[in-house]
């Protein structure tokens, strides 16, 4: 995915064979491909670590992981997988802008050079399906399973420098915020359930006082996997946002410990993600309360001066096609600055 940008790139020498721009539309259609996969990924990879695989090891236990069954949840990582390994290929077919010269670069030299020093190192090791080079049986074999599985999420770190053209937009910000806080809620909500799930065996486990809650008898294997995960992502949202209501609480050392950590990281979000919700709501309403004050000015000019009625319905009208069509801004200055650039 290209994430350099520039408001007048200058064109170079022609493009070569199989090069694409990075200014073109497949290019923007396969970034955001991408972009939902690795999000996809990202809710994927640790919810599978957390619940699928202690799932799994219960079902089977000594007989071993079955790689062999196929599953669509498989069948799609193993797309996904393959998807990241052609972007790789792609991304060394695409051009760039050079920095301080706005330059569109398209050597397939110097595109090369360039993925190569920036994120290729990530997107290699992000698309590596190093799960599949373990062998089931050995020893700790789920823990080195969800690591090396986890090594996707380095993808995250290009998705984030490319929602950063975004951050002009207030309406756009707040939603990724509210997805940001969610996405956070859910890794925390599976670390949550890791905890829980290891220490199965302490009857004042979250887990277990989840048993109790809803009477399922001492042979049970305990509640199914949606109600573990609904019940861990309310005590992270209760938790983060500080509502609290106590009827899951932590009770081991661990879990008091993982729910310090949940009630800091929910401090900073506050601080940094809602503190800065109101500022963005207040400049996505700025412009309404300016075309209120001017309307305001308009209506006091027609009573110091008395116009007459049909002049001051000619007035509005011309005001308000005026704003609906430059949205408050100055059309003249924009001109000026863009004539100043050209």
């Amino acid at each position: 995915m290209s994430l350099s940008s520039s408001s007048n790139p200058r064109p170079n020498a022609p493009l070569h064979a199989c090069t694409i721009r990075h200014d073109s539309l497949f290019k923007a259609v396969w970034d955001w491909i991408v972009l939902v996969l690795v999000i996809f990924t990202a809710i994927e990879i640790p919810f599978s670590v957390a619940f699928l695989m202690p799932l799994q090891d219960e079902h089977e236990g000594s007989i071993g992981w079955n790689f062999i069954k196929v599953t669509p949840l498989l069948v799609f990582n193993l797309w996904v997988d393959l998807m990241f390994i052609v972007d790789i290929i792609i991304n060394f077919r695409t051009t760039f802008i050079k920095r301080n010269t706005d330059e569109v670069i398209s050597s397939p030299k110097q595109i090369a050079l360039h993925y190569l020093k920036t994120w290729f190192v990530v997107d290699f090791v992000a698309a590596i399906p190093f799960e599949s080079m373990i062998t089931p049986r050995v020893d700790s074999a789920t823990t080195l399973f969800g690591l090396l599985k986890s090594a996707r999420l380095l993808r995250l770190v290009r998705v984030a420098r490319k929602l950063d053209r975004y951050s002009e937009y207030g309406t756009a910000v707040v939603i990724l915020l509210t997805g940001l806080f969610t996405l956070i809620a859910h890794w925390l909500a599976c670390i949550w359930h890791g905890i829980g799930n290891s220490e199965n065996r302490n009857e004042f486990g979250w887990i277990q006082e989840l048993k109790k809650n809803l009477n399922l008898n001492n042979n049970s294997t305990g509640p199914d996997i949606q109600t573990r995960y609904i019940t861990a992502l309310y005590f992270t949202l209760s938790s983060l946002t500080s509502v609290g209501f106590g009827n899951v609480s932590p009770n081991t050392d661990a879990e008091k410990i993982f729910s310090v950590c949940v009630m800091i990281i929910g401090a900073l979000m506050y601080a940094s993600i809602f503190g800065n919700l109101t500022a963005i709501i207040q400049r996505l309403y700025s412009r309404t309360s300016r075309f209120h004050r001017d309307l305001r000015v308009i209506e006091d000019f027609v009573k110091f001066y008395k116009i007459p009625k049909s002049t001051k319905e000619e007035l509005d009208e011309y005001f308000r096609h005026e704003w609906a069509y430059t949205k408050g801004v100055d059309m003249e200055t924009v001109c000026v600055h863009q004539w100043r650039a050209n």
